[in-house]
C-alpha cells in the first residue's frame, strides 16, 4: 500500500499536469468578466465620460498600449477599449473589434456560434460578423443585421480618461447575451487598428495575421471567464485545483499527526 508521502506527490503531480493540458487557460492569462450593477450608468458615446464610469469592472491590458475593461449586468455584456498608444485620430478607419465564441472550441473555421462586433472612430453604429460563412475571402465571417440592444460605438477619450489625458480613440460595447448564447467560458478576442500606420494590437498579444482585414481564426482567440456568484466563480480546472490543494493540506495535517503520536509513545 503506498504511503502518504506517495499519494501527495501523485495528487501535486496531477495537478500541476492539468494546468499544462493544451487548450487550458493557463497558456494565456484569461480575462476574468465580473458582475457590476454600475453598468446602468455608463453613458454610451465611446469615450470615458466621467471618471468613474468604468471603474467597476475588470481591466486587463494589451501591453501598457491599450486597456481592456469588462463587465457583465442583467442581460448584456459591457467591454470599454482604450487605445491609448493612438495619438492619430483617423475617424471612419480606426476600430476595435471583440469576438465571442460560447463554445470556446478553438475551431479552425468560424461556426454559427462565433461573433465579432466591430465599432469604429466617431461612428455610433457598429457592425456585427457571424462565423460560417463558405467564403474563406472574409476568413468565413458574414455581416449581417445588428442586434436592435447591440451598441457599438467609437469615440475620443481625454481629460476623463483614467489613464492618459491627451485626445485617443476609444470603444464601447453593449452586446446582448441572448445574442452570442449565455457562458461562463468564452473564447474571446480584441482588436485595435490604427489606420494610420495600417498595423493592429491583439488579446491575446503577438498573433500574426494573414491578412490586416481578416479576423484571427478561434483557434488563436484567448479565453473569457465569469467569476461572479450568479455563475461558477472559478472555472472547472480551477475548482479541480483548489479541492486537490484542500485535499494535500488535510491528508499533510494527517500525516503529521500521526508522526507526532508515535513520537509520543
Amino acid at each position: 500500500m503506498p504511503n502518504n508521502f506517495s499519494i501527495l506527490f501523485t495528487l501535486l503531480s496531477l495537478s500541476l499536469l492539468l494546468f499544462n493540458f493544451p487548450g487550458s487557460y493557463a497558456e494565456t492569462e484569461p480575462v476574468f468578466i465580473t458582475l457590476s450593477n454600475k453598468m446602468n450608468q455608463i453613458e454610451f458615446d465611446g469615450k470615458w465620460s466621467f471618471f468613474s464610469e468604468w471603474k467597476e469592472s475588470s481591466l486587463n491590458s494589451i501591453g501598457e498600449s491599450v486597456k481592456i475593461r469588462s463587465a457583465h449586468y442583467e442581460n448584456f455584456v459591457y467591454i470599454f477599449v482604450d487605445a491609448l498608444y493612438d495619438s492619430t485620430l483617423n475617424k471612419g478607419s480606426d476600430r476595435a473589434i471583440i469576438c465571442f465564441d460560447p463554445d470556446n472550441n478553438k475551431s479552425v473555421i468560424p461556426n454559427e456560434n462565433n461573433f465579432c462586433f466591430i465599432a469604429v472612430l466617431d461612428r455610433d453604429v457598429g457592425f456585427t460578423l457571424q462565423g460560417n460563412s463558405p467564403l474563406p475571402s472574409k476568413n468565413y465571417f458574414n455581416t449581417i443585421p445588428n442586434h436592435p440592444d447591440f451598441i457599438a460605438i467609437g469615440g475620443i477619450s481625454d481629460e476623463n480618461d483614467r489613464y492618459l489625458k491627451s485626445p485617443h480613440p476609444s470603444y464601447e460595447f453593449k452586446i446582448p447575451v441572448e445574442l452570442i448564447s449565455p457562458s461562463n467560458h468564452y473564447g474571446f478576442y480584441v482588436e485595435v487598428f490604427d489606420a494610420n500606420s495600417g498595423t493592429s494590437m491583439t488579446w491575446p498579444q503577438n498573433i500574426i495575421k494573414k491578412n490586416p482585414l481578416y479576423v484571427p481564426s478561434p483557434n488563436y482567440w484567448g479565453e473569457l471567464i465569469s467569476i461572479d456568484k450568479s455563475l461558477p466563480e472559478f472555472p472547472y480546472p480551477a475548482i479541480l485545483f483548489v479541492i486537490i490543494l484542500f485535499t494535500m493540506i488535510i491528508m499533510s495535517r494527517k500525516l503529521n499527526y500521526g508522526r507526532l503520536r508515535i513520537n509520543i509513545q
